[in-house]
């Protein structure tokens, strides 16, 4: 028979194990984690993902237009037939565009929401209408 001191040391003795088992099964677990997805403690830039790969880099860019800064709208709601309001999210209409800057002496590939285009289109130049928002055109 187990007397009552003796169950309480063998409790002891198991929680002791069970805590450094435990312990040592969390470490090697977030080593295993970290060694398995490619942990590399980079942070990412202004919502830009730089990953290198073999050849280059791949820039995963925001959804943003590049002239206006035109972004998603992350308040709108859906309203169904019975008035519940569920929310979703209005992306803004971005295209790829590409124009002929007269001050690089070469072409811009911009990704530019449909009004960012319009605009484009009133000044005239892609050139008139970077100047007007403060966009530096060498950097596309």
């Amino acid at each position: 028979r187990l007397t009552g001191e003796w169950c309480i040391f063998l409790f002891k003795q198991h929680t002791a194990n069970m805590k450094s088992f435990l312990a040592f099964f969390l470490a090697a677990t977030f080593v295993v984690y970290t060694s398995a997805f490619g942990f590399t403690g980079q942070k990412l830039n202004a919502g830009v993902a730089v990953a290198q790969s073999g050849k280059g880099q791949m820039e995963m860019r925001s959804r943003v237009c590049d002239l206006l800064g035109k972004e998603a709208n992350r308040k709108a709601r859906a309203v169904c037939f019975s008035h519940k309001r569920a929310h979703k999210v209005q992306h803004v209409n971005l295209q790829w565009k590409r124009y002929e800057s007269e001050e690089l002496g070469r072409k811009v590939k911009l990704r530019l929401s449909t009004k960012g285009i319009k605009t484009v289109n009133k000044y005239g130049s892609i050139d008139a209408a970077a100047k007007k928002f403060g966009v530096d055109l060498s950097k596309f």
